[in-house]
């Protein structure tokens, strides 16, 4: 086999969704054989994404790689067109790393098995879509496979809110979605040629209008995966009802999407509009990092506590896409690379924890760390990595949002102030209710009813596991940032300088490519290269 031809993406992203085809024709009674055939699966896919970077990557590219394309509809030019990028990769990788281990967490699934792990397979093709295609309507083919399996998996093996939930979160996705639809109908159409594919649309000329109704739109839809405020009031519904291996999935991989397409439609296609935006965004992530911190500290629910933790350590990403600075994009991509890891590994925490007290509520725990030393140990670790303690891959993240932030040579010292300062007021906050949830659940007097109705084991070996597999990335990538920085960079600060070159190419305040000049909030004279 040519390993250099092999269509790495293509099979990568139909494999799953094929696999699980075969689902309801395994002679199976009591779900064992399931569980282990889409473990398999999922394992076999994980290592076709970990052969195509290993033996086809090239850090030092920035352009798109692995690309495959196949012709759909030539009438519209659809293709099946797929590849990867320093932007890209990263995400994949981290999918395919969160739906593995989120299928080994699911081990203890009883309902309706069959149809569980049939949605797990078909929600991991559909977010290896999102990330890998470079066709528009596919792109919204695929944005919109991961809903109907999110639904289903909240609707029939959720709490007692499950259906509130789930219809809450296809109502608000399925919204923002038509938002995506309808933007990319107008960017294909739009000119003398009709086309999907991304690169031409980033290739034409659109005006400066309509870049800034097509840039709303985008953000509209990507607003609600992120989650932005004030369009994030799903996410604690849905994580308030899910199981760990769907709030794996949920912390670990969706709102990566909402980031992911921010980058690579708002960011790197309509660059003049992003100038218009790009304060708007940095305002709405100092909102997202302070409200959902001071939510979250108030929070006596410790999923939706985690919840709001999540919506407030995606602001740091808004703040790097809107920084002009390639330090900023950096931490904001590996940010999501991070909280994608620590999210999961919370989530998966709590889950584990509500299986041996049945309970989220704060005040009705307490003390159980002697009861359960082991995952004590690894509730602390993976809280310390969320509040950023140095050593951890969330402190670099934010550290190189800062700086870039702060370096940046687009705002003026006094809106940089302003913004560093409150985002300064977030960081604060974190380790505040991150540790006083530390404190409810495990240190003080037991809660004697608990202790009494309740077997309190300790972690098991496959949860250990998880967990495990899920610290070293956070502790590599905290201890030396190389190891994930040098896959995305060439990219990031191709993208970046693509941006600034189009936004401000002109030295003049009066030209239409340089309105950031004209804003209070931004230096005048206009930005040099």
């Amino acid at each position: 086999m040519d390993l250099a031809n092999f269509p790495w993406l293509t099979a990568a992203i139909l494999f799953p969704i094929t696999a699980s085809l075969a689902i309801p024709f395994l002679p199976d009674k009591d779900g064992r054989t399931v569980r282990w055939y889409a473990l398999t699966v999922g394992l076999i896919d994980f290592v076709v994404l970990v052969a195509a970077f290993y033996l086809n990557y090239d850090f030092s590219q920035s352009q798109l790689q692995l690309v495959e394309s196949y012709s759909w509809v030539p009438q519209l030019d659809l293709k099946w067109s797929v590849g990867a990028d320093g932007l890209a990769m990263p995400l994949i990788l981290l999918t395919g790393f969160i739906t593995t281990l989120a299928i080994l967490a699911a081990w203890p699934v009883t309902l309706k098995p069959r149809l569980f792990y049939f949605l797990m397979l078909a929600m991991y093709s559909g977010q290896l879509g999102v990330f890998a295609v470079q066709d528009m309507l596919l792109f919204f083919f695929m944005w919109e496979l991961e809903l109907i399996p999110v639904y289903l998996l909240l609707s029939i093996w959720g709490g007692k809110k499950r259906l509130y939930a789930a219809t809450k979160f296809i109502l608000y996705t399925a919204g923002g979605s038509l938002f995506i639809l309808v933007a990319a109908l107008a960017m294909a159409f739009y000119g003398d040629t009709i086309s999907f594919d991304m690169s031409t649309l980033a290739a034409k000329d659109y005006p400066l209008n309509f870049q800034l109704l097509l840039y709303g739109g985008f953000l509209v839809a990507y607003a609600v995966k992120l989650p932005i405020i004030p369009l994030h009031t799903w996410l604690p519904d849905a994580h308030g009802e899910a199981t760990a291996p769907v709030h794996m999935l949920l912390a670990g991989i969706l709102l990566k999407m909402g980031g992911y397409a921010l980058i690579r439609m708002n960011f790197g296609m309509l660059p003049d509009a992003h100038a218009y935006f790009a304060p708007v965004l940095v305002i709405l992530g100092i909102v997202n990092i302070v409200y959902a911190a001071l939510t979250s500290f108030a929070q006596p629910n410790l999923k939706r506590k985690i919840a709001y933790s999540s919506i407030s350590h995606m602001g740091f990403v808004l703040i790097g896409i809107a920084s002009f600075s390639d330090l900023a994009l950096s931490g904001a991509v590996l940010q999501m690379v991070s909280h994608g890891l620590i999210g999961a590994s919370l989530f998966f925490l709590v889950g584990a924890t509500y299986d041996r007290t049945h309970t989220l509520i704060l005040k009705e725990m307490g003390g159980i760390g002697k009861r359960m030393p082991k995952i004590f140990a690894m509730f602390t670790t993976c809280s310390l990595a969320s509040l950023a303690l140095p050593g951890m891959s969330g402190f670099v993240a934010e550290l190189l949002v800062f700086v870039g932030f702060a370096t940046s040579d687009a705002y003026s010292f006094t809106f940089k102030l302003i913004a560093i300062s409150l985002m300064a007021v977030g960081v604060i906050l974190t380790p505040i209710y991150l540790l006083s949830m530390l404190r409810e659940i495990f240190y003080g007097p037991e809660n004697k009813d608990l202790v009494e109705h309740e077997v309190l084991i300790d972690a098991e070996p496959r949860e250990v596991f998880i967990i495990a597999c899920l610290l070293v990335p956070i502790i590599g990538f905290g201890l030396y940032p190389k190891l994930i920085t040098q896959v995305y960079n060439s990219t990031t600060q191709q993208l970046n300088a693509s941006l600034r070159d189009q936004v401000f190419a002109n030295g003049s305040v009066e030209s239409p490519t340089v309105p950031l000049a004209a804003l209070p909030v931004l230096k005048a004279p206009p930005l040099q290269q």
